[in-house]
């Protein structure tokens, strides 16, 4: 990816916009024992976006997690498929315009400029130094100040964070989880992209740690919001990826559904004894799997490093299931990306 944007100053305010509260229905499966927040979907500039509470009553910083509708991209695509799919939805998301953010096969590099030029608008940070990553599903944060030479070229690594004024931190995602850091103390902030084998390398913590050490960030002092991705109802993983939680986190067994137990035993063949199954050759049962939840998971990994559970919130939203309102890789395969962004104004 490319950054954008040269002047370093303080961004205007955004225009007038409409604003509208929306719950998210799957909350309260990553989040038995918080209260559910209204998250809040901002209109401005023809865009819907997605903002936490707790990050909006910050006055020092601006914030936000796009949204599919409202862009250039023209996206036609088939792959919707699922129970939660309907034919509403279908026919709505075929030859639509979207507002994909990331530089795509199927997508023109001119759309998606001119998609993030009216995103940055919107937010009311065109003016502010923007820096993404070339990310890679690691554990990697890059420290960003107006020196640093990630302002002028992307870095491979999937966490940044700064201190500095006039500097917007983004990643992308469409379906891995997007997750904002701001320290209310020292102010400073950070912005995470978080997969399964980020979750699994505990990026959230390592970035947390990270800003321990560049900037004295307690971890009492943060607020954590975890932005639209793919939720524990349509996330279904291999026997791997299983195995690899089972091993690094005692408490894994808690954000899956399914045969956890067995396939942490390493017991994931069905087809153990095929004369039994009573199956004709190339009809087996095909591999067990597990369901993983990495809102729970992250939501775990900082609490455990000292965040205070009343100060991580999700937005609850499952990108597979709103495939209305977000991108989903898992569900549409051709889709586009969506920014989640923040930066100290």
């Amino acid at each position: 990816m490319t950054t954008a944007a040269k002047k370093k100053t303080v961004p205007r305010k955004r225009a007038q916009a409409a604003t509208r509260a929306i719950a998210a229905p799957s909350q309260r499966r990553s989040e038995p024992a918080a209260k559910p927040v209204e998250w809040k979907l901002h209109q401005s500039d023809g865009l819907e976006i997605l903002e936490a509470p707790a990050l909006a009553r910050l006055g020092w910083l601006v914030h936000g997690f796009s949204t599919r509708p409202g862009g250039a991209s023209k996206l036609t695509t088939n792959a919707m498929s699922g129970r939660r799919a309907s034919r509403k939805t279908k026919n709505a998301r075929t030859n639509g315009s979207v507002l994909n953010l990331g530089f795509t096969d199927w997508d023109s590099r001119k759309s998606v400029v001119a998609n993030r030029k009216k995103f940055f608008h919107a937010l009311g940070t065109e003016k502010m130094e923007i820096v993404t990553l070339r990310q890679i599903h690691s554990d990697i944060a890059h420290r960003v100040d107006s020196s640093s030479a990630l302002v002028k070229e992307a870095a491979q690594g999937d966490a940044l964070i700064t201190r500095e004024p006039g500097i917007l931190l983004v990643v992308q995602t469409a379906d891995c989880i997007p997750i904002l850091l701001a320290d209310t103390k020292r102010h400073a902030v950070a912005a995470i992209h978080s997969g399964w084998r980020g979750t699994l390398n505990r990026i959230a913590a390592k970035t947390l740690g990270r800003m321990q050490m560049e900037f004295g960030t307690r971890p009492e002092d943060v607020v954590a919001a975890l932005g639209p991705g793919i939720g524990r109802c349509c996330y279904e993983v291999g026997p791997e990826v299983v195995v690899d939680f089972h091993a690094k986190f005692p408490q894994a067994g808690q954000w899956f559904d399914g045969p956890f137990d067995s396939l942490a035993a390493g017991e994931n063949d069905p087809n153990w004894l095929p004369w039994l199954t009573m199956k004709p050759p190339g009809h087996q049962p095909p591999p067990l799997g597990a369901n993983l939840d990495l809102i729970a998971a992250n939501r775990a990994i900082l609490t455990d490093v000292g965040v205070p559970p009343a100060r991580v919130f999700s937005s609850g939203f499952c990108t597979a299931c709103r495939t209305d309102l977000f991108f989903s890789y898992r569900r549409e395969h051709t889709t586009g990306r969506m920014l989640a962004a923040i930066g100290i104004r």
